[in-house]
């Protein structure tokens, strides 16, 4: 909706840089995690800028370069010694079995909390500690990496960037040579439905690959089914939040299908039955106990329907009933019921320059020049005005804090009466925090905690804070099933603040 009326010269909230364009050509997802191997072609990563001594070739340069894009896009590094020697003895155990035990690997958990793991040409892994929240065991977090490895040893990669460049060049010869455009189109068609097969059975392989790696490495082979049913009610859990967005998460290039699901027990089964081999629960989520949950403080928290942010001072809280997704370039806000959005982001405007002439400098399309005007909120200088769009209408509010301006966008269809008033609750809620108030923001963190007799799941979920749906979303960071029941003395994860 916002695209409506921002052009794409508008800036971001912060200085993360986007996704570079050529990065979805090289990069893989995938999953998993577990104990100490002392293995030399294994280490943790130590910075978040690329150890050149690790490796040299080709493939490696291909990794190198995108490093610093996928760092800037994740929020750079988790640096985190407990959890960087577990997934080092986790690559440790799979490099043994590997057909490729020369292959050096750098892993780096990055500072984000979508849930995705993927790979790069030349060995570059990556996870982010929002999978590693979401899985429940050593062997889970096993058949992640070893799905990834899967992928640096087939060169998916490359090979995706190849048959990529195959469409590309399929969509030039459609609107520059042929003259059957009608044809062309179609043949660029039927491309794109032979690249997300190819996707597909890239996926399907990475999983027999590493189905196969963690049973040799003595890992339970089940815990990749498992995962990949946890993954897909982790997707339940957010789509009724209203959170279809996973572009930046596992969940957008490996949909848990009951296929999938079915032929990764049909793997595992080669290897016996269930509960034969390592799963390693308690000695993994020992591992994550205290790890960063949710929002980092860089982004900033969304406590229940409000936005906070203690380095910038600021705080500004949605009406009820709006899910809200803290993103990288922005907070967004939407609402079911009225098809209601709303948008927050800042830019760099010179303090010279009035808000009234920033908001109506050219950024805004549709903007009705008659509608600008200056006010003050909370005694913040500001400036609002009106867009029409498309369908919709806009209310934009510009606020300066400090040396920063800040831009909310609320949106409405098409000759809504609630625009204004929904417009003005949010952007009177816009204000300075004051010291004690920023001093008091602390970020989540995941605890784990035993089960006593007689606890339930929701006695265990009235401990989480910070969180909505408390209750679901503990059954789905702990995997549990249907008609599953907490069993006295286990460990569970909570969020805790």
């Amino acid at each position: 909706m916002a695209e409506a009326v921002f052009r794409p010269k508008a800036m971001r909230r912060r200085g993360a840089v986007a996704l570079a364009a050529a990065l979805p050509l090289l990069a893989v997802s995938c999953q998993s995690l577990s104990d100490l191997v002392g293995d030399s072609s294994i280490r943790p990563s130590n910075s978040p800028v690329i150890a050149e001594n690790v490796r040299s070739g080709k493939l490696a340069r291909v990794g190198a370069a995108q490093h610093p894009k996928i760092l800037a896009t994740y929020g750079g590094e988790y640096s985190n010694a407990k959890l960087e020697r577990m997934v080092a003895g986790i690559v440790g155990k799979l490099v043994t079995v590997s057909d490729n035990p020369s292959q050096v690997y750098q892993i780096t958990i990055l500072n984000s909390p979508n849930v995705n793991a993927f790979a790069l040409p030349g060995g570059y892994l990556y996870i982010t500690r929002g999978l590693l929240a979401l899985a429940n065991d050593t062997a889970e977090l096993a058949a992640v990496i070893a799905h990834e490895m899967g992928h640096v040893t087939a060169n998916h990669g490359i090979l995706r960037q190849q048959k990529e460049a195959e469409v590309e060049l399929a969509s030039r010869v459609v609107s520059d040579v042929l003259s059957d455009k009608d044809a062309g189109r179609r043949a660029l068609v039927r491309g794109k439905l032979r690249l997300a097969q190819f996707s597909r059975n890239q996926e399907l392989q990475a999983d027999a690959i590493g189905i196969a790696a963690i049973g040799e490495a003595g890992f339970d082979p089940y815990a990749a089914a498992d995962f990949q049913k946890t993954m897909g009610a982790y997707m339940d859990f957010r789509n009724q939040a209203g959170d279809g967005d996973t572009s930046l998460d596992f969940l957008a290039t490996h949909p848990s299908t009951p296929q999938r699901i079915e032929l990764a027990i049909g793997h595992a089964r080669n290897f016996g039955g269930r509960g034969e081999r390592s799963r390693d629960r308690e000695s993994y989520l020992a591992g994550i106990d205290g790890m960063l949950f949710g929002d980092s403080p860089e982004e900033g928290y969304v406590r229940g329907q409000t936005y906070a942010h203690a380095e910038l001072g600021i705080s500004f809280t949605f009406p009820d009933e709006f899910d809200i997704d803290n993103r990288a370039d922005a907070v967004l806000g939407a609402r079911a019921s009225d098809n209601a959005a709303i948008r927050f982001d800042g830019v760099s405007v010179p303090s010279r320059q009035s808000l009234t002439t920033y908001i109506a400098s050219g950024w805004v399309e549709g903007l009705d020049p008659t509608s600008v005007q200056a006010l003050r909120i909370n005694g913040l200088q500001a400036a609002t005005a009106r867009a029409s769009a498309d369908q919709w209408d806009f209310d934009i509010t510009v606020v300066r804090a400090g040396n920063s301006v800040y831009r909310i966008l609320t949106a409405m269809p098409r000759g809504s009466a609630s625009l204004g008033p929904l417009a003005q609750s949010v952007r009177n809620s816009f204000r300075k925090l004051s010291t004690s108030e920023k001093r008091s923001l602390k970020p989540l963190t995941l605890r784990i905690v035993k089960a006593g007799p007689g606890e339930s799941d929701r006695t265990l979920a009235a401990r989480m804070r910070g969180v909505s749906r408390p209750l679901e979303l503990f059954r789905v960071l702990n995997g549990m099933s249907s008609g599953e029941t907490v069993k006295p003395g286990q460990s569970y994860k909570v969020v805790r603040d």
